[in-house]
Order: structure tokens, then C-alpha cells, then sequence
């Protein structure tokens, strides 16, 4: 073997050992944990003027809701800008797992800075929970609007009115609710129980396959999207 193949293959065995060493996409600076289960870990992701991020790969399929956009530049390893252009917000999103890139915050202090709810979604399998028809299903009805599907997952952007009768409702699929504009919901479960559930921008809860409530909104106009995971 010549020294120049051989340091063609050491170069290779390098860039294969450092590959697998990106770390998973969160957390990072300007990232918080809301939540973690089995089936999914909940993100809320700030991206920070002047904060140095690292290339990263997304170890898991991702969801999630855009709620304020900022400019960012995205830097794949090649080195090409794949920035994407300016969106409306709020703006469904999903991602593979695999990709590898680093996302840093582009502009100066005082900008927007772009706020996204990000789920991971694992690999863990579907519920089985059996459902048990009591109540209607959530999803699809007329208030809740089917904004993207794909094999992994379905989002409804749902609008709700103060004032309106209750719902009764079951989730036919785990979920994850996103709020993005608050207000207040009056919850009541099978078991008579009534509680008040005051939700502002950010907030996320996740819903297993098969639950039931009785939901009405009592203050405001608040809006939701759920991500059903299929």
C-alpha cells in the first residue's frame, strides 16, 4: 500500500469517526426541556444573537411549530447555506432523523430572534391503548384544520371560541398540544372532575391515545396545534 492511499484511508476513517461523533441536535444553547416520555421529548428552541452553535444530527424524526421567525443561517457540512426563505408564523414543521448540519441566529441585538416548540419523536412503537367510544374523536372536526400529514404524523390547527358549548372529546393517537395564543379552558374528565387550565404561548402537554375530556374555552380565543404521532 502507497503512503498516499494509506493516508486516504486514514482521512476516510477520520471523517467516518467524527460523523459519528455530532451530537444529537438538542439540547443546545437556547433550548429548554418541557417534557419527556417514551414516545417523545418536548423542546422549546430560541435561537440567541451572538450564541456559537455546533453542527449537530437529528437523532429522531421532528415536529414541531414555528411561533415567532427570526433570521438564522443554516450551514450544512459542506458548507452550503440552506437558510430557507422568510415564513408566516405560526408554521407547522417536520424533519428526518439524520440530517446534520449547525443553525446559528443571523442579524444584530434587537432583531427577532426565531422561537420554535421542536418534538422529538422517538422510536418507540404506536399505542395500542384500545379506545373505548365514549366520546367522539378529536380529530378531524370542523374547528381543528389538517395543516400537514405525513406517514409519522398529523397536525390540526385548532381555534377556539369563549362562550361555546363544551366538546367531549377522545384522542385517537398519542399527541402533542402546542399552544399559540392563550386563554382559558375549562376541562372536565370522566370522572365529573372540573379544573381551569390557563395556557399562554410555548405551553405544550402531551395527550395519550385513548384520553377523554370535556373542553370549553372560557376566556379569549386560544389556539392550538396538536401533532398526532402516528
Amino acid at each position: 500500500m502507497t503512503r498516499l492511499m494509506l493516508a486516504c484511508l486514514l482521512s476516510i476513517a477520520a471523517v467516518g469517526l467524527i460523523a459519528q461523533n455530532y451530537p444529537h441536535a438538542f439540547p443546545r444553547a437556547g433550548t429548554r426541556q418541557i417534557l419527556d416520555n417514551a414516545r417523545v421529548t418536548v423542546w422549546e428552541v430560541n435561537w440567541q444573537h451572538g450564541v456559537s452553535q455546533p453542527f449537530h444530527r437529528h437523532k429522531y424524526d421532528m415536529a414541531g411549530v414555528y411561533l415567532r421567525y427570526g433570521a438564522i443561517t443554516v450551514t450544512s457540512l459542506d458548507g452550503k447555506d440552506t437558510s430557507g426563505q422568510v415564513f408566516p408564523v405560526p408554521r407547522p414543521y417536520f424533519q428526518v432523523k439524520g440530517i446534520t448540519h449547525r443553525e446559528e441566529a443571523r442579524g444584530k441585538p434587537g432583531d427577532p430572534e426565531r422561537l420554535a416548540i421542536m418534538i422529538d419523536l422517538k422510536d418507540a412503537p404506536a399505542s395500542t391503548v384500545a379506545l373505548s367510544g365514549a366520546a367522539p374523536a378529536a380529530f378531524p372536526r370542523n374547528e381543528a384544520k389538517n395543516v400537514l400529514e405525513n406517514e409519522r404524523i398529523r397536525m390540526w390547527d385548532v381555534s377556539w371560541t369563549a362562550g361555546q358549548p363544551a366538546r367531549e372529546l377522545q384522542y385517537p393517537q398519542d399527541a402533542v398540544e402546542v399552544v399559540v395564543t392563550g386563554g382559558t379552558f375549562m376541562l372536565r374528565g370522566t370522572d365529573g372532575y372540573e379544573t381551569a387550565r390557563v395556557v399562554a404561548p410555548k405551553d405544550a402537554r402531551f395527550i395519550p391515545r385513548g384520553h377523554v375530556e370535556s373542553v370549553r374555552a372560557t376566556e379569549g380565543s386560544p389556539r392550538t396545534i396538536t401533532v398526532e404521532i402516528k
